[in-house]
Parts: structure tokens; sequence; C-alpha cells
């Protein structure tokens, strides 16, 4: 009999393990692809208004468990308490949004000749779900919520890292009422489950969310099934601020953009791209923004940046700012036991530097200037990625010309939000496929039905 493969779970501020994790292998994963294929037929066939009911019992359930589950995620991953919180919060509102849906998953009547036309939103059967260890709460709602919304089973696989808030939504979809095999969340490593996913005829669809070069690998293996994949991949989004824009609420703002989730996020501001004339005065601004950043235990209400995940990715996030690196300025980080890494601004810097042309996933800014407008968006899209990014200008016509020059997904001006879960979320380029989130979600998760009944005797 093979041994279990048992994984331990880790607090990456104190370095203590919280608990051991049972991983899937194989056998595991065929089981609960088939215990999905068999619940799909009944779900899908659950009337729209009793699914949409059984979904806001499981948004109600998330929002009574909010403070526990805010507290699995900080103990698991890090989070600030603050931010815990809001992600609970988000993954109960991102279930509840859903909830809608089953009753306005509308086809179309088309005029035709000879008869009558129609459409209809068929689910596509078990969903495979990829979810990463940076944001496994939310992420994990934004795939599962509208995937069981239009009558689609599914299976997540969290991160072997974060498997917590996961395993606890699962729980909660079960008292909830929503039925045995209809969502399953599968703890495993990622070239065992993840690609069971992929290689699994009776898995219909995979979501995933991590780095372009999985993603790249998931969307190859899935071609041989002409499988749909959504992939929500890495960026290098640019921070763009204008001399006209108000500086001091632009660079007060930045360490938010690129810092938060010690820059473990696809959509962190990781380039501060600054108009010349106004970059001395900027960096002077920007100086007292970073190091007034509180970073610190993640349990402490007035705590601003946690730590990293786990030693090895702070020894990658290092790897970008070697000795002699062109530091500017730096936060400061607490001593003893966690995995921390200071808030640190790089100027000047090449654009050729790898801290300025690749995904660090830490908390790690680069700040270049630029001439204008075309030098702005030239530097900007001057990657590979394009998911996110922010414009500072209080010229409005400046604002709509630069955002839709700029090649990314999500954009904000004079601010720094990119995920609503009313509004559609994803990339360009090598950032993504797909989109997540809003009424846009929906179509990742159906097929169009098209039927023609005749009319004539």
């Amino acid at each position: 009999m093979t041994a279990p493969d048992l994984f331990e779970v880790v607090n990456p501020a104190t370095e203590e393990v919280i608990t051991t994790v049972e991983l899937a292998g194989l056998a595991e994963t065929d089981a609960a692809v088939a215990r999905a294929r068999a619940a799909f037929d009944a779900w899908r066939r659950v009337a729209p208004a009793d699914r949409a009911r059984l979904l806001r019992s499981f948004a109600a359930a998330v929002d009574a468990d909010r403070e526990h589950l805010a507290a699995l995620e900080v103990a698991n991953a890090g989070h600030t308490i603050g931010n815990a919180r809001w992600e609970a919060g988000n993954a109960r509102d991102v279930i509840e949004y859903y909830a809608a849906a089953p009753e306005r998953l509308f086809g179309r009547q088309i005029p035709v000749s000879g008869g009558i036309d129609v459409t209809f939103q068929e689910p596509i059967g078990v969903v495979g779900v990829i979810v990463p260890w940076n944001f496994p709460m939310p992420i994990a709602a934004w795939a599962l919520a509208p995937a069981l919304a239009a009558g689609n089973t599914v299976i997540v696989k969290p991160a072997e890292l974060t498997p917590l808030t996961a395993l606890r939504l699962g729980e909660l979809a079960l008292q909830a009422g929503i039925p045995e095999g209809v969502l399953q969340i599968l703890p495993g490593r990622g070239p065992v489950v993840g690609q069971r996913f992929v290689t699994h005829p009776d898995v219909r669809k995979v979501v995933f969310t991590g780095s372009t070069r999985v993603g790249k690998e998931i969307m190859a293996g899935c071609a041989a099934q002409v499988k749909p994949v959504t992939l929500e991949l890495g960026g290098k989004s640019a921070n763009i601020v204008f001399a006209d824009a108000d500086l001091a609420k632009a660079a007060a703002t930045a360490p938010y953009a690129v810092f938060d989730n010690a820059g473990q996020d696809c959509c962190a501001r990781s380039r501060i791209l600054v108009e010349a004339s106004v970059l001395e005065d900027f960096l002077e601004l920007l100086e007292p923004a970073v190091r007034g950043v509180r970073v610190g235990d993640p349990t402490d209400e007035k705590t601003e940046m946690g730590p990293l995940i786990s030693a090895a990715h702070r020894a990658r996030v290092s790897s970008y700012v070697p000795d002699g690196s062109a530091v500017a300025f730096r936060g400061s980080v607490p001593d003893g036991p966690g995995f921390w890494y200071p808030p640190t601004v790089l100027a000047p810097v090449r654009h050729d530097d790898r801290a300025f042309t690749e995904e660090i996933f830490g908390p790690v800014v680069a700040v270049v200037p630029f001439r204008d407008e075309q030098d702005a968006l030239r530097i900007a899209n001057a990657t590979e990625y394009g998911l996110s990014g922010s414009i500072w200008t209080r010229d409005v016509g400046r604002a709509l010309r630069v955002s839709r020059g700029v090649d990314a997904g999500n954009l904000s001006v004079n601010s720094h939000s990119s995920v609503r879960y009313t509004t559609p979320f994803g990339g360009f380029k090598q950032s993504g496929l797909g989109r997540e989130l809003g009424p846009d979600a929906l179509d990742a998760f159906t097929q169009t039905k098209n039927v023609f009944i005749s009319t004539e005797e």
C-alpha cells in the first residue's frame, strides 16, 4: 500500500507548521472526476430558481464564516488581517453575484425563414480549477461561482502551500446544501492533480491562474482534446505618472499598488513611469511613503504588508536585487522568524534590467523617466505581459488616449483598482486568455446550442 503524500502547511510569518494536509494522487483525482461527472446530470437539471437559492445559501454561509476564513488566510498565506477580511467578503460577494445568473442565462430568438430559431446557453460539464497561492480564497470563488451558476460541476485544486481556505469553502458549500460531488476541493500537486485535469477526457474545461510558463503548458495539453481554457497569468504592469497629475496622491498611493500582499500580485504596478520633468519631485514624495509602509505581524490591525510565502520565494525575489543594485530607498521589516522582504525602490534602472522586464512577484518596484505620451506608451508596452496598469493625469483627453494605447486588459485612471466582481477581469498578450468576473465570466462556462424548429407543414 502506498504511503499517503503529506504536506506540511507553514505560517509564513512565523515559519511554524500549522497542519498537515494529505495530497491527492492520480487515483483520488480520477475518483473525484467520476463523482463530478455523476453529479453533473442532476445538477444541470436543478431548476434555475433552486440553483440560485442554493448559491445564495452558500454566500450566506461564507458571510457567517468570514472572520474564520480571514484568520485561516492570515495564518496560511501571510495576508494582513485587513486584506484577508476583504478577500472573505469578496468571495461572498462573488458567489452572491452569480446566484442571480441561473435565472438570467438567456438565449436568443433569431429571425429565420420557415420556422423559429432559438439558442440555449448549456453548461460545459466538469470544470477543473487550479488556484494559485497568492490569493487562494477569492480566486477560487471567481471560478467556482460562475461555473456552478451555469450548471457545471467543479473540482478545485488549491496550491499546495495554501489549501486551507479552499477546503473551508468546500465545507461551507456542503453545509449550504450544495449536493455532494457538485463542488469538490482536491489538494494535490500540480504535476499530478493539475495535469490530470488537462488529460482526463471527462474534465471538459480547465481554469488556471498562475505563471505564464505553466499556463502555456496547460494550454498545449488541453489542445489535444480541444478542451477550452481560461488563463490568468503573469503581469509586469506600469504605473504611468504625468507631470500634470496630483503628484502627492500618486506618490502616496504608489507603494500600495505594488507592495500590497508583499508584491505577490499579478496586477502589481511594479514599473513606475514618471514624466522626466517631475521625476525628482516624485521620488522625494515617494520615499517617505515607502518608508512608512508598516510591515509586520499580519494579525495586527495596523499592519499593511506581511511576509512572502516561503523561503524559496524570498530567495527568488532577492535574486532581482543583487549587491550593487540601484536601490534608491527601502522600507524596513521585522527581525526574527518569517519570510520578510523590505519594500524596495530601484532607480535609476535600465530598460533591459531583469527587475524592469521580468515579473518579480515581490515588493520591488523600478522607476524610470519618460519624455512624452508616445514615449510612455512605448515603454509601457515593451513587455510580453498586458494585465493591468494605472495612469495618473488631470487631462481627461490624455487619460482616454493613453488608456486606449496601453496594451493591458484592466486599467485605472488616478487609482490602482484592478478588480471589481461586477466587471470583466483578464489580460492581453501573455497575461492570459478569457475573462473572469462580471457578466463576461458566464461565457467561459457555457456553450451555445442552436435549435431550429420548422413551422412548415
